[in-house]
């Protein structure tokens, strides 16, 4: 859990979380189902048997203590952890109903459709407009480049910051609009889905306000996926959370487990597991 943040309490007011009223179960429409997930590298089992759902335009938060397979999980999504030649993943996992892993999937077209951001700003030592535009230059989608460029950058809420500096390298920003740089050029690809894994932990403490903000904002287009050890910031953004806990086996290998899923605000008010209970708390993690 971050040391600095102060502990959320049982029994708070839910109207912390992003959105209180969600529409019920079978109204939502499923982006990703999974079914009895895990995650190998070589013979270590990091994450085992996860079953959850995620819903089109919610903010998905994963929480737990380093080591829990939060960051494993969300690079299932876009199969990111093919790239890791010792890497296996089991189960299920189907995007709008179709099986992520079966053979005839193009992993490229995957990631086209589920952009990430990852935990430290990562852009390219080009101009801030050759960022953008690199993604669709490389998938052919030329026409209306300009226009493409300027819609992500002011969809991630940077474009009134650097309308007038597109040629400047990207390196010059500070490290929030180097993040959002970022977050502009994953939306750039027209993704479905933007997955983001620690976005603000490497950033200063005012810069995460304005990425917050931001994910309110995608959400009305995207479906978005966050991995965060901030208990607070999931409680803000997040419309459903997922608490992921160790288990150390007898050689003391660790192996990450799903302990509960459930609306975020129910999650943090009243959890049904007493180890999600004591890490919202701040008793462990």
């Amino acid at each position: 859990m971050d040391a600095t943040a102060a502990p959320i309490r049982i029994g708070a007011d839910p109207g912390m979380a992003a959105s209180p009223a969600l529409p019920p179960p079978e109204a939502r429409e499923i982006v990703f189902g999974v079914r009895g997930a895990s995650v190998h590298y070589g013979t270590h089992l990091a994450l085992r048997d996860v079953d959850l759902d995620v819903y089109r335009n919610f903010v998905t938060a994963f929480i737990g203590p380093s080591g829990c397979g939060k960051s494993s999980f969300i690079r299932c999504f876009n199969r990111l952890n093919d790239l890791i030649p010792t890497a296996r993943v089991g189960g299920q996992i189907t995007y709008h109903g179709e099986d992520l892993y079966a053979p005839a999937v193009d992993a490229v077209e995957v990631r086209q459709r589920i952009g990430m951001v990852f935990q430290k700003p990562n852009p390219f030592p080009k101009s801030i407009y050759d960022n953008i535009a690199f993604g669709p230059r490389v998938l052919g989608m030329k026409g209306g480049l300009d226009e493409r460029v300027e819609q992500a950058l002011q969809r991630a809420a940077i474009w009134d910051e650097v309308k007038d500096r597109l040629k400047t390298p990207a390196l010059s920003l500070s490290g929030g609009q180097q993040q959002r740089l970022c977050i502009a050029r994953a939306l750039a690809t027209d993704p479905d889905v933007l997955l983001m894994d620690e976005p603000c932990s490497a950033l200063d403490p005012i810069a995460p306000a304005k990425i917050e903000e931001l994910m309110l904002e995608l959400r009305r287009d995207f479906t978005v996926i966050v991995v965060t050890h901030n208990m607070q910031q999931a409680a803000r953004v997040a419309d459903m959370t997922a608490f992921f806990t160790v288990e150390v086996g007898d050689e003391g290998r660790r192996t990450g487990i799903l302990i509960e899923y459930d609306e975020t605000a129910r999650m943090f008010t009243n959890p049904q597991d007493s180890r999600t209970e004591a890490y919202v708390t701040g008793r462990f993690g």
